[in-house]
């Protein structure tokens, strides 16, 4: 399963659970088209939402700005910072959710979300809390996933099973960060204006076995759901399932290697 690369994954208990590190060393491209499409500037004040084990925030760290990490993830944390000292980098992390960040009004010049504010249960309440905490001449740059692929018909295949297996009701539709006209309607009454560029993403392995053998293994939501799958005897059909949708997919004969569609959304005062 990679619900961290499908907006079509349910919630996730922990993400400190399995081994995330393997999923943000595949997602630090696209951290670095972000953090390039925002060009923090030395001394900026930077927030890095959904920070996980620190992508982005390094990126911008290393650019010379003013960063603070935040995730929900205690452990998730404690990597990037472990991370951020190996490389000499300071950067300050704290505990904290989307829609609850724990900083004053007015205090980022520029707040980045990679592939994280896109899981907040409330859209609406994270994107206020992005604007709360943006200055007033200050800039929001986020990246979202575009539907389709084969990993995100992996990704949605796998979510609804886990839902089934856990007895989970099925989930509303979630909010088209992807969309410029979507996120216009909910950043605009804040003041920004908005803009959407779209960009690709490879995801390779070895082979598609050995891939989908990686994410089962290490992603945070595969190995929580793990359990009650194998109790239904759903796991080994689902597996085979997803691995035949990878293998029509691949788009390399003698390896493996799929591509997604991402946006990178920059919203301006």
């Amino acid at each position: 399963m990679t619900p961290s690369t499908s907006p079509a994954a349910p919630h996730v208990p922990d993400w400190s659970i399995g081994r995330y590190e393997r999923i943000a060393a595949q997602l630090l491209p696209a951290a670095e088209v972000v953090v390039e499409s925002a060009a923090p500037a030395p001394g900026e004040r930077v927030v890095d939402v959904g920070t996980g084990t620190g992508n982005a925030a390094h990126l911008a760290a290393a650019r010379g700005a003013v960063v603070t990490g935040v995730d929900p993830a205690a452990r998730l944390l404690d990597v990037a910072r472990a991370d951020a000292a190996a490389r000499g980098l300071d950067v300050t992390f704290a505990a904290g959710e989307a829609a609850a960040l724990p900083l004053p009004d007015a205090s980022a010049d520029l707040v980045l979300s990679v592939f994280g504010v896109i899981f907040a249960p409330d859209p609406a309440a994270a994107a206020a809390e992005l604007a709360r905490v943006t200055s007033a001449d200050g800039r929001i740059v986020l990246s979202a996933w575009i539907p389709g692929g084969a990993v995100g018909k992996v990704t949605r295949i796998a979510a609804e099973a886990v839902r089934r297996a856990f007895g989970a009701p099925a989930l509303p539709p979630r909010f088209t960060w992807h969309d410029r006209d979507a996120l216009a309607g909910m950043f605009e009454p804040h003041g920004f204006t908005v803009t959407v560029d779209e960009h690709r993403i490879s995801f390779a392995g070895a082979s598609p076995r050995d891939y989908l053998d990686a994410e089962h293994a290490n992603h945070p939501l595969s190995v929580a759901a793990k359990g009650a799958l194998e109790a239904r005897g759903e796991l080994e059909p689902l597996r085979e399932r997803l691995l035949a949708i990878f293998e029509a997919a691949n788009e390399d004969p003698d390896a493996f290697r799929v591509t997604s569609r991402y946006a990178v959304a920059t919203a301006r005062r």
